[in-house]
């Protein structure tokens, strides 16, 4: 794949993982990213994960067309990005390895690798191939310590490590676009650390960036705005779209009842849109996308040894972990004779900065009786209204 004049895609899909980071479903695959830029000195972004290394080092060699690579570029060091360095290093063992201090260190955790020819960079450090002059941006926590970015000004391309990437092989086409699994690869993957990418993006504003080549993903050509503004909107945990998700447990059906009769109520309201997730049954990663994308919220859980279901408090975990922020949240609870769930998870979410609860908890004893219908009615008027 031709990105411009001068730089190749030369990554791998992957269609045999199930679990991305041991965690993530990946049911279209996986693509690991790598880039060659060819000036008068070549530059090499990054290798690939290790069981597709013989398909990387062949499409190298082909990219390479007989030249030898001046340099080896490490943005970040996760194995699915790092893995081939040794490899690289046996077939041209002069290439200068390019990388921050911190990604020095790891390599040499992960492979036993020190290599003596090495450019250490720091922030706004330079490297002129030629026609082409790299600036590198260090980017700590996006998501790990050692990554950084680097920018083609010649021709306003980004390299952006993990930032602006998604699930998917790229083989794949996505009938849902980009958002969609960026959004779920970002909060499960970069959520956590919403202060350090607004960092980054403040040292790219002002840059003329034509392309986005991320490590998974699609390569970002067109509407270069709108990325960095939704990853504007996800970093700084403002509400991206209109709507309200409505996650639940349920043990014997009653609060899922519940939850799907405020759902409707709320679409018969005028709600743009109402996410609705079994958390015991559906992915949990979606649950937080839509947590986190929305700027209402209603958890809805039967009380469970005093306190809330398992599966609620290993979601409410999760938000809380990623530092979740800005949001509505009213609550439905279920006991046949002490509800607790609703206290429980309030407290689950105390040091979550800015969030209104709604006046409005509906409480179920054992199941949904005619009070409860009113309640619901009540809780949906404030999260339509609030």
């Amino acid at each position: 794949m031709t990105i411009t004049r001068d730089i190749r895609y030369i990554g791998v899909d992957d269609h045999d993982i199930d679990l991305f980071e041991g965690q993530y479903e990946v049911e279209n695959g996986m693509a690991y990213n790598s880039y060659v830029l060819l000036d008068e000195k070549v530059a090499i972004m990054d290798t690939v994960e290790a069981r597709f290394g013989g398909e990387w080092m062949e499409k190298l060699a082909s990219a390479l067309d007989g030249r030898a690579p001046d340099y080896l570029i490490i943005h970040h060091m996760e194995p699915d990005h790092s893995a081939n360095i040794a490899g690289f290093l046996s077939a041209w063992p002069g290439t200068a390895i390019v990388a921050t201090a911190q990604a020095f260190k790891l390599m040499e955790q992960f492979y036993g690798i020190a290599p003596e020819n090495r450019i250490v960079v720091k922030d706004r450090d330079t490297l002129r191939l030629g026609r082409h002059e790299l600036t590198f941006f260090t980017a700590p926590m996006v998501h790990w310590p050692e990554v950084m970015f680097t920018y083609d000004s010649t021709d306003g391309v980004l390299f952006s490590a993990d930032a602006f990437g998604k699930f998917g092989a790229l083989d794949y086409d996505d009938p849902e676009g980009w958002a969609c699994e960026a959004r779920r690869y970002y909060f499960g993957i970069v959520g956590k650390y919403g202060a350090q990418v607004q960092a980054v993006l403040k040292k790219l504003g002002g840059l003329d960036i034509r392309a986005i080549c991320p490590l998974h993903g699609p390569v970002l050509i067109e509407d270069i705005g709108y990325y960095l503004a939704t990853y504007n909107t996800w970093s700084s945990y403002g509400v991206e779209s209109e709507g309200v998700a409505i996650c639940y447990t349920s043990v014997y059906g009653h609060t899922k009842e519940a939850a799907l009769r405020l759902a409707e109520k709320l679409k018969a309201l005028g709600c743009p849109k109402v996410a609705v997730t079994d958390l015991a049954r559906e992915d949990m990663h979606e649950a937080v996308e839509d947590a986190f994308r929305y700027g209402r919220l209603v958890l809805a859980s039967t009380t469970y040894d005093a306190g809330v279901f398992p599966v609620m408090k290993d979601f409410i975990e999760r938000l809380t972990e990623r530092n979740f922020q800005n949001k509505r949240i009213g609550f439905i609870e279920n006991g046949s004779w002490a509800p607790a769930a609703a206290k429980t998870m309030k407290a689950l979410l105390a040091d979550c900065k800015n969030i209104a609860y709604t006046e409005t908890t509906v409480t179920l004893r054992s199941s949904l009786h005619p009070e409860n219908d009113a309640q619901l009615d009540a809780l949906a008027a404030e999260l339509m209204n609030g």
